[in-house]
Parts: C-alpha cells; structure tokens; sequence
C-alpha cells in the first residue's frame, strides 16, 4: 500500500477524529450506492418501470464503480490520495443531485454510472491513507473500524430511507444524501490529516501474469458469487417482499434493516473458523449453506421467507474472512496487489450488478421467485470449483 514504507504512522488514539471522518466518508460511499435498493419500490411506482429495469440501476452503479477502481491508481498517481479522497465525495454528492433532478430513464441510467464512478475512487485511496495514518500495530483495529461502515450501512439503509420518506420523496434522499456527501468532503478537507502523497498506477508486466493464473480466475468467480449473495440479493430483496409476498414497503425494509444487524459480529466468528478450518473448507460450508438458504428464498411460502430473510444474510456475510485469506494465498506475491484490485471490482460488477439484473428480469416474466432461487443454485455451484483452486504454498487440502 502506498505510504506505508515510508510513514509509520502514529498511535490510534491520535488518530481517532480523523480515522471516524475517513470511516463517515466510507459509510456515504457506500450507503449512496445501495440506498436505491429500500427505495426501489418507490422508484417503480414513481418511474413506471419494470424489474428488470429496476435490477439494471445496480448493474449500471457496478460498471462504473468497475472502471473507476480498475483507474483508480491513474487518477491518485496525479492527485495524491487526499485529493482523490476529496475528489470522490464531491463528485459522488454532485452525481446524486443529477440524478435526482434527471426526468427521463436515459437520464437517470447515465447518473447511476456516474454515481459508481465517482464512488469507486474511494476506497484505494481510503486504504492508503488510514495505514499511512495509524501505525503498523493498530492497523487490525483501524480497519476494523472502518469496515464498520458497509455493514452499518446494510441494516441502516432502509431505516434511514423509511424514516426520510415519511417527509421527502425517493429524489428528495438523493438530494439529501449527496448535499451530506458534498460537505463531509469539505470537513475531510479541512479537518482531515493525511494522505498528501501519490498512487501508483498498475504496471502491465504485471497483469500479464494476473491473467495466466487459473486460480486468480477462480477468485474472481468467487468473489462474484460471494458478493452477489450478500449485495446482490440485497438490492432486490424489498423489491422481491413488496412485490412477491405481499408486504408493505414500510415492513419490508425494517425487516431487511434488521436481518443485517446480526450479520455484523457474525463477520468475526467466520475469521475465527476460517483460522481453525482453513479458508478453502470454510468457503466449502458458506457456498452450500448460504447458497441453500438464497434457492430456499426464493420458494419458501408464507412466513417461512421471514425466517430465511434472517438466516440468509448471517451465512452470506461469512464469505469474505475465507475469501480474502484464500485471495491471499494465491498465485506470488508479486500479482497479489493486483489480484486485489481486479478480484473486487469484478466481484461487484457481477454479484453486485449482473445478478440483481437477472434476477429483475425473471422478475418482469413471472419468476421473480425463481431468479433469486438460481443465484442460489449458483452459489451452491461454487462448491465444485474449490478442487481447482491452488495456493501458492501448495497447502490445498483446507
């Protein structure tokens, strides 16, 4: 990571204003990506639209947050981190605002890409500076911290967006949101330490041995299922419960608010079995039962679904400790940075746009029920590509 060589950084507790103003910066970035999911139904109504036009929004925010993190390194290589940082909010709130006074689909489809574009600069730049700003030896604590935003922004989502419907409509949260993002950048630009340094863009050479790798492959389509499990699904489920099962919007998004609120410490536990089992055994256990539990989604009848909205996200969310310690045990060391760097984009251009798209199209013929049902089959599917995949210490058998 840039930085980190050079600037050892200093004691957490020093650090604490700064390190809650980058976490605050993340959590806007990530609630303004994911935010359309507890107004979808709103946003149908409002638009006349179908689902798989509905899904399509996310697949859009995804391409741009694609291209942006894939260039990411060009844009701080430039800017230094701190300006990219800056950079991003101010254009994330902008783009918000443009979507929200857009009055044509072409118009608001255009949006979305901007929305993942300015989102995507984020999070390298973030990275960099928070383990240029704590030393070594609280890093484990500094990220722990700022990963609290997208979990936090999972369960907060459709509460905050509930709570605001009651006084503005779905553009009206937009406006909202992005005039926030707008000022938090402000603030971070004058309150925020660190991050006056340069990126560096990927090197070439680099990605030639990235892509002769079967097993960085495998990572991608790994993450991609375990993203899509946890994002994706999330982004049609108010949708799928309003639409399918006959619940109110109101009821649907407290309930998805609170099936996320568990899945916070969960997160902990699977670091903890992936520690004692290993990370290919553990991603063995999260693709059939969160795979089960996602087909099972999609076919339970009644108040059966209620149980499964709350079961599905607390094995979903257990992927990513095995996905990322598997991550770091494959191909050398020298392509693990840009294993990185490819392996998330693409995890949530496919899990995070691709599959909430399908699952709206089968949405729109009928089958609502049974798009979320085959990304669950899909999940499952991830079981039998585990045998393929090696590490770089040829220990394959956990």
């Amino acid at each position: 990571m840039d930085g980190i060589i050079d600037d050892k950084g200093s004691a957490l507790r020093s650090q604490v204003g700064s390190l809650l103003l980058i976490t605050g910066i993340f959590y806007l970035n990530f609630i303004s990506r994911i935010i359309f999911a507890p107004l979808m139904p709103t946003i149908e109504r409002d638009l006349g639209i179908g689902h798989a036009e509905a899904g399509s929004f996310f697949f859009l925010i995804s391409i741009g947050y694609f291209i942006s993190l894939m260039g990411s390194g060009f844009i701080s290589s430039r800017l230094s981190h701190r300006k990219t940082i800056i950079l991003s909010s101010i254009a994330l709130g902008v783009s918000l605002i443009g979507v929200s006074f857009s009055n044509n689909l072409w118009g608001i489809r255009a949006g979305c890409i901007v929305v993942g574009l300015s989102a995507g600069l984020y999070l390298p730049s973030g990275i960099s500076v928070l383990t240029a700003m704590v030393r070594p030896k609280d890093w484990g604590k500094a990220i722990a911290i700022h990963e609290l935003a997208p979990n936090v922004g999972f369960f907060s989502a459709p509460l905050v967006s509930q709570a605001l419907l009651i006084w503005f409509s779905w553009r009206g949260i937009l406006v909202l949101l992005g005039l926030v993002a707008v000022f938090i950048a402000f603030a971070f630009a004058r309150l925020g330490r660190g991050g006056d340094f340069e990126g560096e863009p990927p090197k070439p050479a680099t990605l030639k041995i990235f892509f002769r790798e079967p097993s960085c492959w495998i990572m991608i389509v790994f993450f991609s299922l375990g993203i899509g499990g946890q994002l994706g699904i999330y982004a049609m489920l108010p949708l799928f419960l309003v639409s399918e099962r006959g619940m109110t919007q109101s009821m649907a998004n407290y309930l998805v608010a609170l099936s996320r609120v568990l899945a916070i410490g969960v997160t902990f536990i699977a670091g903890v079995v992936t520690d004692k089992l290993g990370p290919k055994a553990a991603l063995g256990g999260v693709f059939i039962v969160s795979g089960l539990l996602t087909l099972a989604l999609g076919i339970m009848p009644g108040s059966w679904v209620v149980l499964i909205v709350f079961l599905q996200p607390l094995t979903a969310v257990c992927f990513f400790p095995p996905g990322f310690s598997a991550l770091s045990r494959v191909g050398s060391p020298s392509i693990r940075n840009v294993l990185v760097s490819f392996t998330t984009p693409i995890g949530f251009l496919i899990g995070g746009g691709a599959i909430p798209t399908g699952i709206g199209m089968l949405g729109d013929r009928g089958y609502f029920g049974l798009g979320i049902s085959a990304a669950g089959m899909l999940i499952i599917g991830g079981f039998f590509l585990l045998p393929y995949l090696k590490f770089e210490d040829g220990k394959n058998t956990k």
